[in-house]
């Protein structure tokens, strides 16, 4: 039998998804502590904001009682987890170091600079414990580790994040089909999100799935045609979705079917109050399709199908969590996901779905239990 743990097992409620809230409700909400923290408005920051190390900040020290001096970070990728680390470090002035990994087929490969250990393995985690502790790390009730969840706990990059990311258009499918009923066209969509789920596109969408799944969805209700739409945006005519979104506002009367209208009108509406997650629709379906593979496949099932179709626990991050925990290290995990993704309706809760740091995941992967540093 595979050994199973969940987000909880690991950090209790000291979850902290989007919206800057911890799971942990005897934490400040982000609601109360924007204005303490110094920050223009009460938006969500994102991840790679400096605002968003500022709200961080002010959570770790709340759930530390002040007593943190230096910070270890473990995620998956340079951009936002490597930004959200070095906005750390400088906001708070405390030592820190960070490791961003993958799994890739090609010979090992480590950069070790300013305090980031990047690597092309899971495995290199026991060479990064090893390294902190060569670095002078204190490791103890003084340090705060901060792990990110998608793609690096859960599905790691490189061997397990596709599990992630079927999960996530899955929530997408349904959720237009549902909307646009018979009118729905399955190539369409994908071609379209192909096309648009892209680095080339990012400052179009945002990198936001939200605002893609909603593009997606107005070009099949004929809100325009995807080459149409990748033309203007070429051209410089459509800078961003809040463009798109203000075009189709102008003509939604010529949607079909209503429930395009009435969608479109609800999402437009959150997006003009700054939510960054409007398209709740989709994250309450994203919720449902990522617990769904999560602990979802029997024993025995190939590595390669596992790998696939369930979202699965990284058995060398799990490895060195423990680690640092047995150290009196305080653990938090972080997740780029809102609310609405994270936990169940009253009703899915009533009928015994869980919140997602508390679904049992099986634990995948090569043991570096037995490499870490003794002590």
């Amino acid at each position: 039998m595979s050994d199973q743990i969940s987000l909880y097992d690991l950090f209790g409620d000291l979850v902290i998804y989007r919206d800057l809230n911890a799971v942990d409700a005897r934490l400040p909400r982000f609601a109360d502590i924007w204005r303490e923290v110094g920050l223009p408005g009460p938006a969500t920051p994102r991840k790679l904001d400096e605002a968003y190390a500022q709200a961080l900040a002010r959570l770790i020290g709340a759930a530390a009682h002040g007593r943190m001096a230096e910070i270890v970070y473990i995620g998956d990728t340079m951009l936002s987890d490597g930004g959200a680390f070095f906005n750390l470090r400088r906001h708070t002035g405390w030592r820190g170091w960070c490791f961003i990994g993958a799994e890739k087929e090609e010979a090992l490969e480590v950069v070790q600079q300013d305090g980031l250990y990047q690597a092309n393995r899971w495995r290199a985690l026991a060479d990064f414990a090893a390294w902190l502790c060569q670095q002078g790390a204190q490791l103890a009730g003084g340090t705060v580790v901060l792990v990110d969840i998608d793609k690096t706990l859960l599905g790691a990059r490189g061997r397990n994040d596709r599990a992630i990311d079927r999960a996530r258009v899955a929530a997408i499918e349904a959720t237009l089909a549902e909307t646009l009923g018979p009118s729905y066209d399955h190539d369409a969509f994908r071609r379209a999100y192909a096309a648009l789920n892209v680095p080339k596109y990012h400052p179009f969408t945002a990198d936001n799935q939200d605002f893609l799944a909603y593009t997606c969805m107005m070009l099949l209700a004929g809100a325009g045609t995807l080459e149409g739409l990748l033309a203007e945006i070429e051209a410089g005519r459509l800078a961003s979705y809040r463009d798109f979104m203000q075009r189709v506002d102008a003509q939604k009367a010529r949607l079909a079917p209503a429930a395009v209208v009435a969608l479109h009108d609800d999402i437009y509406a959150r997006t003009l109050a700054g939510d960054l997650t409007p398209f709740k629709a989709f994250r309450r379906r994203e919720y449902r399709e990522t617990v769904a593979r999560m602990g979802s496949l029997p024993e025995g099932t190939p590595l390669a199908q596992r790998f696939v179709e369930e979202i699965c626990a990284t058995q060398e991050v799990v490895d060195i969590v423990r680690w640092l925990a047995s150290r009196g290290c305080l653990l938090v995990a972080l997740s780029d996901k809102p609310d609405e993704a994270t936990t169940p309706t009253p009703e899915l809760a009533a009928a015994g779905y869980p919140p997602l740091h508390r679904k049992a995941v099986d634990i995948v992967g090569p043991s570096i239990a037995g490499e870490l540093p003794k002590f």
